[in-house]
């Protein structure tokens, strides 16, 4: 059954839930630094919601879009796409103005010694987003990185958790949302603050990480012992659904599965379904703490996810066996120094 045409439809299928809460949602909406690894997803589920809905609402991607595959399926699908560098002030002026936004753009990967790059993309920038779309609606993503690393038995940090970012990576994503945070309070900005870890797609993510280093016949290391993860479909849902939980001061909501997955389980599930064997390695140095976040919130608000974690463990075996493409993005989910 699978094939990249059959993903990408499962990721931009609206649901009744997106569709309404759509109609809901006034003027038009922006989808900042569309061109990573969810926004084409998101841009296309928005749009095909407004189709559902018989909206006249137009959906408009920004990115440098490195990826001409991209900017034409979109581009297909009745998506509006500008190319250009959103660092470059000019560029950023002369976007139009808009309701909504989705502020998708980031920096991870490649922090450990090019830190000020990733401070620029994750603070800089978001400081002009804040004072071009002062008036507008933002949705910002950031990142669980930002949480202490949390013990299963405490039931992962909710957006009460004191802040405490290990690495510069994390901190910047910090940054970003205190830059958003002060928008809200001197411009009367409605922002709510994405907290996502980790999406999963099939192409890349943690059941990724993990299925890969099986295939490869190597040890799965016991660093970090649990995680989080949520079907990416869901996840875009909530993302364009929070426009309508943004307020000032801003709001918070952590988006992830709400289960507390065990590596070790989760090894020996992918395993079963690879038709492989698994080596675990335990370090005697691993201690049980992770991050790990509550999606109490998340799910009082929306619902609980419409794909499990057993549903996406199968998912994620049959599209390796089914020779499916992957992004070769690993998410590090195992690191622990913040060093990315």
């Amino acid at each position: 059954m699978w094939s990249e045409e059959h993903l990408d439809n499962l990721l931009t299928t609206p649901s009744l839930g997106l569709v309404a809460d759509m109609a809901k949602i006034e003027g038009d909406i922006i989808i900042l630094g569309a061109g990573g690894k969810m926004g084409p997803s998101l841009s296309l589920l928005a749009k095909n919601a407004c189709k559902e809905g018989g909206l006249n609402k137009r959906v408009i991607a920004v990115s440098r879009f490195s990826d001409p595959f991209a900017v034409e399926l979109l581009a297909k699908h009745g998506v509006e796409t500008i190319s250009g560098d959103l660092m470059e002030p000019d560029f950023l002026a002369s976007l139009p103005d808009a309701h909504n936004i989705i502020f998708m753009a980031g920096r991870k990967f490649g922090t450990d010694g090019q830190e000020c790059q990733t401070w620029a993309m994750n603070t800089w920038l978001p400081s002009m987003v804040a004072q071009r779309f002062k008036k507008s609606r933002i949705v910002v993503f950031s990142s669980g990185n930002i949480y202490p690393m949390k013990s299963p038995k405490d039931g992962g940090a909710d957006e009460n958790t004191p802040l405490d970012p290990v690495g510069e990576y994390a901190m910047s994503c910090l940054g970003r949302e205190r830059v958003f945070e002060y928008a809200s309070q001197e411009f009367g900005t409605k922002v709510c603050m994405y907290r996502l870890n980790y999406a999963v797609d099939l192409r890349y993510g943690v059941l990724n990480d993990i299925a890969q280093t099986i295939l490869k016949n190597e040890p799965v290391t016991i660093t970090a012992p649990v995680f989080n993860c949520i079907w990416q479909g869901y996840a875009n849902e909530i993302a364009l659904r929070c426009l309508l939980m943004c307020e000032s001061p801003a709001n918070r909501l952590n988006v992830t599965g709400p289960e507390t997955v065990s590596v070790k389980w989760a090894a020996r599930e992918l395993a079963k379904h690879l038709g492989r064997e698994v080596i675990i390695q335990e370090p005697e140095s691993a201690n049980d703490k992770a991050l790990i976040n509550n999606a109490a919130k998340m799910c009082s608000n929306f619902g609980y996810p419409d794909v499990s974690i057993e549903q996406l463990i199968k998912w994620q075996a049959d599209w390796l066996l089914s020779g499916g493409r992957i992004l070769n993005k690993p998410t590090h989910f195992e690191e622990r120094k913040g060093k990315f």
